[in-house]
């Protein structure tokens, strides 16, 4: 079995995201949690938290 992708943290936020254990998320096919990541990062663009700031959209 080859190893994740992603770094602990990730994998974390991927669990929250999903609503899964994270002993499931590590145990899920990779094309599928590839998936999730994909659909989690398009979320998050679509809907940023109020605390963080994007930088390309700054005035210089």
């Amino acid at each position: 079995m080859n190893r994740l992708p992603i770094s602990a943290e990730t994998a974390v936020k991927l669990a929250a995201f999903m609503k899964v254990p994270l002993e499931h998320l590590m145990h899920m096919p990779q094309h599928i949690m590839l998936q999730k990541l994909a659909e989690m990062a398009k979320a998050e663009s679509e809907n940023p938290k109020p605390g963080t700031a994007d930088v390309s959209k700054e005035n210089p």
